[in-house]
């Protein structure tokens, strides 16, 4: 079978590459998945470049932690799926939690084996390039806005930064939640696409670089319930001015540079929390399939690339452009 691979100790593209390997088995309790589309998150750009979490990988491995397919077959033992059913898998699989992509291989790869536990179906209204944005960004936002201190609830403020996959669930879960969504962008054009799936709000943060004051203005004083901060410590010192009273913001991505002041003091009159988000357990997702089938929610995937255009899509990733999820089709 075709799969690709980050080369062990690669610290960049030159290290991601197309070969072949046997095609796995599904052993007891297992099950083996025709592969059919793949999204990229910034964690598997990181890893590319040798950048995520305890540096490069240690050996050849599969990137991409967030995979759909088919059911090809399954291992003994296994009642929940057949052959044909459609499957999303897991960001973390195994006993105790592993992520797909690093350091267990992932799910770029035409064929792949995970545990049954490992799996959920497919709501019918999705293809399979949709399904496969949700482990990791759809997971990590309902983790954010659904579980944790405090729910979003009708009527609430949520504030989201960029309009990366992240963001546009945000955006997304908090509309289907009956919230007000306030999103920053440096571009207008892509304001006006989040406006066009629901947006209240939006705030170019290159014109209006202390963006968080608009906020404030257009909450009247108040501030907002949740802030889903995915820049880090650049943008950590924004979000703590945004939030109100009792409110959350939930720290998603590194993105930005480390620059910023990021003292507490805002955030201490306001009895207002910081919350480190690390995706989701399977709880979490099941939790988000349910509403993604029950409202048919559509994720927004920005471009799909083939499977030997791999190197090209996370290419697109890092150059920043997208609006929504990028995703290869395998």
């Amino acid at each position: 079978m075709k799969i690709f691979t980050v080369a062990k100790g690669s610290t960049g593209f030159d290290g991601l590459k197309c070969g072949e390997r046997e095609r796995p088995s599904a052993g007891p309790g297992q099950v083996l998945v025709r592969m059919r589309a793949a999204s990229l998150n910034f964690r598997d750009l990181a890893i590319v470049n040798g950048k995520y979490m305890r540096g490069p990988v240690t050996q050849d491995t599969i990137p991409l932690s967030d995979g759909a397919g088919e059911v090809a077959a399954v291992g003994a033992g296994v009642k929940e799926f057949a052959a044909g059913d459609r499957v999303v898998a897991t960001f973390a699989q195994g006993h105790p939690p592993a992520a797909l992509g690093a350091p267990l291989d992932g799910a770029l790869a035409e064929y792949a084996v995970f545990a049954a536990d490992g799996l959920l179906r497919v709501p019918e209204h999705l293809s399979f390039e949709e399904a496969a944005t949700l482990p990791c960004a759809g997971v990590t936002v309902w983790n954010a806005l659904v579980h944790g201190p405090r729910c979003v609830r009708p009527g609430d403020t949520v504030v989201t930064l960029g309009t990366g996959g992240v963001s546009i669930f945000a955006l997304q879960i908090a509309k289907m939640a009956g919230a007000r969504v306030i999103i920053t962008s440096s571009s207008d054009e892509k304001l006006e696409r989040a406006r066009s799936l629901g947006a209240d709000h939006g705030i170019n943060y290159k014109s209006t670089p202390d963006w968080e004051k608009k906020a404030l203005e257009l909450t009247g004083g108040q501030g907002a319930e949740h802030v889903i901060d995915t820049g880090g410590v650049g943008t950590l010192p924004h979000s703590y001015l945004a939030v109100g009273p009792g409110g959350t913001v939930s720290v998603i991505g590194v993105m930005t540079r480390p620059e910023g002041d990021l003292s507490p003091y805002p955030l201490m009159m306001k009895g207002a929390m910081v919350r480190g988000i690390f995706v989701g357990a399977r709880e979490h997702f099941e939790g988000l399939m349910r509403a993604v089938a029950v409202n048919r929610l559509k994720p927004v995937v920005d471009q799909v690339f083939a499977f030997d255009d791999a190197v090209e899509a996370f290419k697109a990733l890092k150059a920043a452009q997208h609006f929504g999820k990028i995703v290869i089709k395998i």
